[in-house]
């Protein structure tokens, strides 16, 4: 069983082990592939029986050139990499990494909106910088700060992250509101579940955590951030293309929103010319919500289990119905 890994580097930059999978048959590792040259991809899963990948796109083309594949395992819950649907007629099974990151990812979220609200890095800076030495006062205040309890955490996307999500916002007194998924007993004691509208409306915190599908793609956009509250706030956690991000500048940049928190953009790395990069009310990481080494570790060890079972002829955790 020959595998071949395309983009190692983001999973294990050096501080975990690929030994799960030399154990499976021959392993040849990339750091990094380029996305856009499928001649290059091609090439590099060359006689493969099984591609591992993480943001290198194996499109339908790839798979027509590889026949030797019988196999993909994903290094992440999104699945949008793949021609799933390609593969399913093709009769390869692809398998992705569910649950790995959810406390982390909500983490970060609740991390994006405690900074625009309490502006830690920024008063930390200042202080740096010698601002509170020269201060006539105790203490001084670079931006207004906001209390989080009382207001409404909108969550879009109400799963395993987005619950969690809510948990941390319902602990920090404020009223969750929720839509976008099927309703559980789960769900229904964090929050209350209502249609998308009522949640722009009423929430002063929006929270993306739905997955990006053709129904959800640019699910934020001129039309719905006009029925969002002034003065609201949005975090994606998610996916970059859930946002019209020339539109969430336009709301940042005239008011209408207070401020946002993304850890995704619509093209990774970001552009220099991506909107949102000049807009000063707008944080940015990049897209490091999933990268603590515990859930980096899960998916290295749910990765090598589901090539485990693909090759003891029951695959796991596949999303294109092939078995």
């Amino acid at each position: 069983m020959k595998t071949v890994v395309l983009d190692a580097h983001t999973e294990n930059p050096g501080d975990l082990s690929w030994a799960g999978f030399e154990e499976l048959g021959q392993l040849t590792i990339y750091d990094r592939t380029p996305k856009f040259d499928d001649a290059e991809i091609i090439r590099r899963i060359g006689d493969a029986d099984v591609v591992i990948t993480n943001k290198t796109p194996v499109r339908a083309a790839v798979l027509d050139a590889c026949p030797r594949v019988k196999y993909v395992g994903l290094l992440s819950t999104g699945t949008d990499v793949c021609d799933c649907a390609h593969a399913a007629a093709r009769g390869i099974p692809v398998s992705n990494i569910p649950a790995y990151s959810t406390q982390a990812v909500a983490q970060h979220a609740i991390a994006l909106l405690l900074e625009i609200c309490s502006k830690v890095g920024v008063h930390s800076q200042a202080v740096h910088a010698g601002d509170w030495q020269l201060c006539e006062d105790f203490c001084f205040w670079e931006a207004p700060l906001m209390e989080l309890a009382g207001l409404t955490f909108g969550v879009i996307g109400f799963g395993q992250i987005g619950r969690a999500a809510g948990r941390i916002a319902r602990a920090l007194g404020m009223r969750v509101l929720a839509t976008g998924s099927r309703e559980t007993e789960e769900g229904r004691e964090i929050g209350t579940y209502v249609e998308l509208d009522d949640l722009l409306r009423e929430s002063d915190v929006v929270s993306l955590h739905c997955p990006l599908k053709d129904e959800t793609r640019r699910l934020i956009n001129k039309d719905t951030i006009a029925k969002m509250k002034d003065g609201a706030i949005l975090i994606n956690t998610g996916r970059g293309g859930l946002v019209d991000e020339d539109a969430l500048a336009e709301a940042l940049k005239s008011g209408k929103l207070y401020a946002a928190g993304v850890d995704v953009v619509s093209v990774e790395p970001i552009l220099p010319e991506n909107p949102l990069l000049g807009c000063a009310n707008c944080f940015i990481t990049p897209h490091v919500a999933w990268t603590p080494k515990t859930c980096r570790q899960r998916v290295m060890d749910i990765a090598v289990r589901n090539l485990r079972a693909f090759i003891e002829g029951h695959p796991e955790n596949v999303v294109n119905g092939v078995r």
